[in-house]
């Protein structure tokens, strides 16, 4: 088998980058070992009909408009805004913390400013910032941090936030207005048709071979190509030769409602101190679909499985930067996305960090065509 390019990996990395080569006039194989395309964002309908993500809820946001002008060559969109809500004390209040969380949690009228006022006198102010702890504490305070955060951040990573480094924490924002958004991007939408139809289009180019349910080793000899895009975990590329880099895997249980139109009263509720699980999320919510029953999914954190979030902690860090060398020093190979760069990454950053990527070998196409 020949190619120019091979793509190992048919996720929002190995797609666009796939993509965006086959469209330079690359010849690009595109493996996945899963035996469909798509990813962690990959969705079907259940068995009842409803569309569902079977690796937990993928809501779409972002502030670039060259992502959201790539993506939208091959999807409609509809509107949604994710909003979230936490289970504490038996009663369910807004996260991100808002307005509204402090004042009902705690018997309050509290206006704006008020609010303001409030969180300056319970924080705790932490000098160097370096954890999550510091990032939570020096921002709303320990009764809140235990009550919103600790426990839903132990079931997600296995770790206190006093483990965990700070950049973790602060992709929450905290709100002394009553915005009950869980994003704030002015780019907020879902794939109309479903993130798979959407890869499906990616996807559907004369230069694009895709074959799934194969393995990157069994097929590296077989594929004589010029390049090689790999977004799997980085320390498997290399056989784990420093050891292994911690990711975090989920479990998911998913089960449909006959004949229930709503379960819940948002999108996502949020489990910090109740449960195994960390969140119950409701799809129709996300798709807007109109359905006599309800689907729902069920997370529950693990050490063991598929890897899903790189676990960002300073000595992990060191050790990926390790392999980040070899990586560099790798010859025609590119390492892109959340497990190659080991990366907490957004899906908008996925993309945007494989449009990246492909630009070096996008504009050599354009210089062969030129100098031919």
């Amino acid at each position: 088998m020949k190619f120019d390019v091979l793509v190992v990996g048919a996720g929002f990395s190995g797609s666009v980058t796939a993509q965006c080569l086959a469209d330079a006039g690359y010849s690009v194989l595109v493996i996945d070992r899963r035996e469909h395309i798509a990813g962690n964002a990959f969705d079907e309908p259940d068995r009842h009909g409803v569309l569902i993500h079977r690796y937990g809820p993928h809501i779409f946001h972002t502030n670039s408009d060259k992502v959201a002008q790539y993506l939208s060559r091959f999807t409609e969109w509809i509107p949604y805004e994710h909003r979230v809500l936490a289970e504490v004390n038996e009663e369910l209040l807004p996260i991100p913390i808002n307005q509204d969380t402090i004042n009902r949690l705690y018997g309050l009228h509290l206006d704006e400013a008020g609010v303001a006022e409030y969180l300056e006198s319970v924080r705790e102010s932490r000098q160097p910032v370096r954890t999550s702890e510091d990032v939570v504490l020096n921002s709303v305070g320990r009764d809140l941090c235990d009550k919103f955060f600790r426990g839903y951040t132990k079931k997600q990573w296995g770790l206190d936030l006093s483990e965990l480094a700070g950049n973790v924490a602060a992709r929450i924002p905290v709100r002394t207005n009553r915005d009950d958004r869980y994003f704030s991007d002015k780019f907020q939408n879902m794939p109309k048709e479903g993130y798979t139809r959407m890869f499906e289009r990616m996807l559907d180019h004369p230069n694009i071979t895709v074959e799934v349910g194969i393995d990157f080793e069994s097929m590296c000899d077989r594929v004589r190509r010029k390049h090689t895009v790999y977004t799997g975990p980085v320390d498997a590329y290399f056989k784990h030769c420093y050891g292994h880099l911690p990711y975090r895997s989920l479990h998911f249980e998913h089960e449909h409602l006959p004949g229930v139109r709503r379960h819940q009263p948002v999108g996502t509720v949020n489990y910090p101190n109740r449960h195994a699980y960390t969140r119950i999320t409701e799809f129709k919510y996300l798709t807007a679909q109109e359905h006599s029953g309800t689907s729902i999914v069920r997370e529950f954190p693990r050490a063991e499985g598929d890897p899903y979030y790189p676990i960002p902690r300073p000595d992990n860090e060191a050790l990926y930067q390790r392999y980040k060398a070899l990586a560099d020093a790798e010859p025609d190979t590119t390492f892109v996305g959340r497990l190659a760069q080991y990366r907490y990454y957004n899906m908008d950053q996925v993309v945007a960090a494989a449009l990246k990527a492909v630009e070096p070998l996008v504009e050599a196409a354009k210089g062969e065509t030129v100098r031919g």
